[in-house]
């Protein structure tokens, strides 16, 4: 199933890995806690990037949000361990028909049900191996996404309804069909009211659909923000302790 991974030595810093799989290879970036100890638990944290940040360099993935699992504030507060895996360029990480030749409100065409995702797929992979190569808190496992990895996080989380504790879409989006796969998930939605990237209304609508089922959700909408809300998000002062208070069952 899972064929190589290439191995450097554990640091402070995010370490590059190469995760194998199937013939196919994913670029990643992990950050280990503070004082690392193999034989220590930890919450697992998968962050999945923009469109912008797409490639093989397994640097560019780090550009949004990397600074902010590295402050000594977080690291001491939440040790966790980090991870940004980087889309292919010609991939996306969600299932969504683009045409960006059309208004905003019909640029982005998302399945009505959850299809086949090679690309998330390999995420799901990766986070197997990881919990076989550390030692994950199977009850505090997360994701979070901006843009194009919001939209991958609200799929993501709707293909295992019963893996993550919480959940981060920023400026991302999906099919209000898919709210029953995430009722059990509780979700953050952070969205620029101005944003001319990813309509506001994808973020609005998978609210809703949450919230009429009685979901665990949230929604944060900044008036005056553009697609960059992602900025806002990551400064959010209870962002952190909101999404690490949460445990599975």
């Amino acid at each position: 199933m899972i064929a190589s991974i290439s191995s450097f030595t554990f640091g402070q810093e995010y370490e590059a890995k190469i995760f194998e799989y199937h013939g196919d290879t994913l670029p990643y970036r992990i950050l280990l806690p503070k004082n690392f100890n193999p034989q220590n638990t930890y919450p697992l944290l998968v962050v999945l990037h923009g469109a912008g940040e797409r490639g093989n360099d397994n640097q560019s993935q780090l550009v949004h949000g990397s600074y902010l699992f590295q402050s000594e504030p977080f690291r001491a507060k939440y040790p966790a361990i980090v991870v940004f895996p980087q889309c292919p360029k010609e991939s996306y990480w969600a299932s969504v028909k683009r045409d960006y030749e059309v208004s905003l409100e019909k640029k982005y065409n998302y399945a009505k049900s959850l299809p086949k995702n090679s690309q998330l797929e390999i995420v799901e992979a990766l986070m197997i191996f990881l919990e076989k190569n550390y030692k994950i808190d199977k009850t505090r496992r997360y994701v979070g996404g901006l843009s194009m990895g919001g939209m991958g996080t609200f799929e993501l989380v709707g293909r295992n309804p019963d893996y993550f504790a919480a959940a981060l879409p920023i400026c991302g989006g999906g099919n209000p069909n898919w709210a029953p796969l995430m009722q059990k998930t509780p979700l953050w939605i952070f969205h620029g009211e101005q944003d001319d990237v990813v309509w506001v209304e994808h973020s609005k609508r998978m609210y809703w659909a949450l919230k009429q089922i009685d979901a665990p959700v949230k929604l944060t909408l900044y008036p005056e923000v553009n697609h960059d809300s992602w900025l806002n998000a990551f400064a959010e002062p209870d962002l952190m302790k909101w999404l690490f208070s949460h445990q599975k069952n």
